[in-house]
């Protein structure tokens, strides 16, 4: 069941009305239905992945109690070892088996050995890097005496498995989302259409402009043989925009919808684009990814503290651990090695939190070196983002040759470029709308709240006029297959 799709606008009206009305607002009623509408959602995916979820899930409420039971450190450590052990056991069978396996092999072949390997036929269970990260941060924030078990299993069960966030984040934290599930929630109007207004301006972003930069991005890329250096340039703009509308209109969508049950989720996008270094960007993008990232990694192997090597391998650690985490291809690698040379600079020259501020915050327009510093960091992300959409390293080695060919001086072309001028042009609207909305938690938080009523109303109505125009095939989330 995609965000995007008629079930879930039938499915989220009934969970919302038996929600707030069927249950009484009562805590442990709300929670039942809570996690019985985040399995029903699920398994509408695949039921069979049902079992996995419903294990893992267990595995770390029992191995969470026994952490917390434990007298000594030792069996504190081995309850925490089992659990992140199995955990990251499933992850890697289902999601990074294949690529040892093809990886092995061709390196044997390399040294003239030549042997084969067989491969796993399974679909990755969607969502599991994300469940799984739900799961590890509880058993960790346990051992590390950050919080008490929860001896309830449906109350931790609902925060693993919770519909909005359940397939593609954000990964929450139990100490942020748990207190959020455990207490009395009361219905808040403004909270509600503050969510339906979020809920809006992700659909926006996902169907009107990630759906259509997707059509373009994959035209270029799927041929990009075909195409001159100008084109393949075009092509990474389009993806460029549509992985940010894509994902961060899932976010927007998944935040909404909490809302409306009372719950507030982690931020987990905050216009990215307009960021000034590459440190601000990763401090902007999947902010509950780099963060998770940072806390249970980063810091334990030791963060900024010690010499110069340590914190060049902390960096190049956590980079290339996050390009693995998004997949089982080296080009994820290569786009997670390309941000960490990005932003080496800063870190050996201390300057990575010198843009903490909002960018123009106060101001209509970015100083010239405002423009500089953002043109030339969407500059390297865009880039970088190449080697995160190419197939293989094969065919991103021949993207970027074309690019710094000659052709680069030719004009973009390829078939149906003529239909893309009103594309280019709501993308130039919906940057100048995120420009505006910068300094709120999404694009529209406030924008049209001090117009005349009728005006603003009209705003909304044309954005939903927008969505219907150019809904169309149900478009998988990027983040699904992560």
């Amino acid at each position: 069941m995609f965000f995007n799709s008629l079930s879930f606008a039938i499915f989220l009206p009934i969970v919302f009305i038996l929600y707030w009305f069927a249950t009484k607002r009562n805590v442990r009623l709300q929670n039942i239905l809570l996690l019985v509408s985040s399995y029903f959602f699920y398994a509408c995916w695949d039921w069979r992945f049902m079992f996995l979820l419903v294990f893992s899930t267990l595995l770390d409420f029992y191995t969470g109690i026994k952490i917390c039971e434990a007298k000594q450190q030792r069996s504190k450590l081995i309850w925490l070892q089992i659990s992140i052990v199995i955990n990251l056991g499933f992850l890697g069978v289902f999601k990074y088996y294949n690529f040892f396996a093809d990886s092995f092999a061709d390196g044997l072949s390399l040294l003239g050995f030549n042997t084969s390997l067989s491969s796993l036929q399974v679909i990755l269970p969607v969502g599991i890097s994300f469940y799984t990260f739900h799961g590890l941060s509880y058993v960790l924030d346990l051992y590390k005496d950050r919080m008490r078990p929860e001896r309830n299993f449906i109350d931790y069960a609902v925060f693993v498995s919770f519909f909005p966030l359940l397939v593609a984040g954000p990964i929450e934290r139990a100490t942020h989302l748990l207190p959020q599930i455990l207490k009395k929630r009361q219905f808040d109007y403004a909270k509600a259409v503050d969510g339906l207004r979020q809920i809006l301006w992700g659909l926006f972003k996902k169907i009107v402009i990630a759906d259509n930069c997707a059509e373009y991005a994959n035209k270029i890329f799927n041929n990009s043989a075909d195409y001159s250096g100008s084109t393949h340039v075009l092509g990474a703009l389009f993806f460029t925009f549509q992985i940010y509308c894509d994902f961060s209109g899932y976010s927007d969508i998944a935040i909404g919808t909490a809302r409306l049950f009372g719950i507030d989720l982690l931020r987990n996008f905050a216009f990215p684009y307009f960021s000034r270094d590459i440190a601000e960007f990763w401090r902007r993008w999947h902010i509950s990814l780099s963060s998770w990232f940072k806390d249970y990694l980063y810091i334990p192997l030791g963060g900024s503290k010690g010499g110069t090597w340590i914190k060049v391998r902390n960096t190049f650690i956590i980079f290339l651990v996050s390009g693995f985490w998004h997949g089982a291809n080296w080009t994820f690698l290569i786009w997670g090695f390309l941000n960490a040379l990005y932003i080496m600079p800063s870190i050996l020259s201390n300057t990575n939190r010198n843009n903490l501020d909002i960018v123009a915050k106060g101001k209509y327009l970015p100083t010239i070196k405002d423009v500089f510093s953002i043109g030339l960091t969407f500059s390297l992300t865009v880039f970088a983002w190449i080697f995160f959409r190419a197939a293989n390293v094969h065919d991103a080695y021949y993207y970027v040759r074309e690019i710094f060919s000659m052709s680069i001086f030719t004009v973009p072309y390829f078939p149906g470029i003529g239909l893309t001028p009103p594309i280019i042009a709501l993308t130039g609207v919906f940057i100048l709308i995120e420009w505006i909305g910068r300094e709120e938690q999404f694009a529209i938080a406030r924008l049209g709240n001090t117009w005349y009523k009728p005006l603003r109303w009209s705003m909304y109505y044309g954005i939903i006029a927008t969505i219907i125009w150019f809904v169309g095939k149900e478009q998988q989330f990027i983040y699904f297959q992560f």
